[in-house]
């Protein structure tokens, strides 16, 4: 089962060269069942990376370009009146999909950004009072440029905890963007993907994450993390119990990618950053400089005894 992730993986790092580390982490963060933001500088490859993803996935796919004219109703659709039926017909919007690509989330107004918060919790949409369920499985991948670039609105912190996860993908080493360079052009290949795996063999995956085990000490390390974020005091505020919750849910996901049953410190260690570092937002030094949040939560780590 876990086997055709693994195939997933090398097929979508055939098109993402030199980046199999972030590609692991976001296939770990899609088989918890969770939403992933990709936050980097502009053409280093996030879109490419999101469609490639719910290519071989087999997982339908919509994108979204956000601008800060977006309005809610552009996402999750609207009711036009037709006079043949009398009555108000509602059009779903883009957001009925198994894979949302909301592409450059922060460059939309808050009130945009928001109402992305029901979808990605409850799964469903609600528009003129109806609630209507998205299809499953629902994922949502944003990019986001960083909040110095022009046009930008950052993005409130219950949204950012909706993300599972957050990754960066920076800059490729030299090697891979040569061979980038020289290879063939990325949306060509894109079509050329097959799927590599179905939608019910992913919640198939999904489901069996259940099985592997987290023992008492486990738990207690977690904990371990989580309270240390709230009392160190490089923190505004310190890991909700809901972080805690994804923490131990995308270790889990590691674990099994890993091809172990059971978790074990080093699958905290692994997704901690990508899991946490979003969550949190460094309290300024004297100086007026803040140190990076990854930073922080590698910090925390080497100060928290396994």
């Amino acid at each position: 089962m876990y086997t055709k992730l693994h195939a997933v993986a090398r097929q979508v790092g055939s098109l993402i060269v030199g980046k199999d580390e972030q590609i692991r982490q976001a296939l770990t963060c899609l088989l918890a069942g969770g939403h992933l933001l990709l936050e980097d500088m502009p053409g280093v490859g996030k879109t490419t990376l999101s469609h490639a993803l719910a290519i071989s996935l087999g997982l339908r796919f919509n994108r979204v370009q956000f601008t800060s004219d977006l309005l809610p109703a552009d996402v999750a659709g609207i009711s036009i009146y037709e006079r043949e039926k009398n009555a108000f017909v509602f059009h779903p919007g883009p957001i009925f999909t198994q894979v949302l690509l909301a592409d450059e989330i922060n460059r939309a107004t808050p009130k945009t950004q928001s109402g992305l918060l029901e979808a990605m919790e409850e799964r469903q949409v609600t528009a003129d009072g109806v609630t209507r369920p998205l299809p499953e499985p629902f994922f949502v991948i944003a990019t986001q440029n960083p909040t110095h670039q022009i046009g930008t609105f950052p993005l409130p912190e219950s949204q950012l905890d909706r993300f599972l996860m957050c990754l960066t993908l920076g800059y490729p080493d030299p090697a891979a963007e040569r061979a980038l360079l020289a290879g063939e052009d990325r949306r060509a290949m894109l079509k050329t993907l097959p799927a590599a795996m179905t939608p019910v063999e992913l919640a198939t995956a999904q489901r069996a994450l259940r099985q592997i085990h987290t023992s008492g000490a486990l738990i207690d390390y977690v904990h371990a993390l989580v309270l240390a974020s709230r009392q160190n005091g490089s923190f505004a505020e310190g890991l909700s119990p809901r972080a805690a919750l994804a923490l131990v849910q995308a270790a889990r996901a590691w674990a099994a990618l890993e091809g172990r049953d059971h978790v074990i410190p080093e699958d905290v260690q692994a997704v901690l950053v990508p899991v946490c570092a979003h969550r949190l937002r460094p309290v300024k030094s004297s100086q007026g400089a803040a140190l990076a949040s990854r930073e922080l939560v590698l910090q925390l780590q080497k100060a928290v005894p396994v």
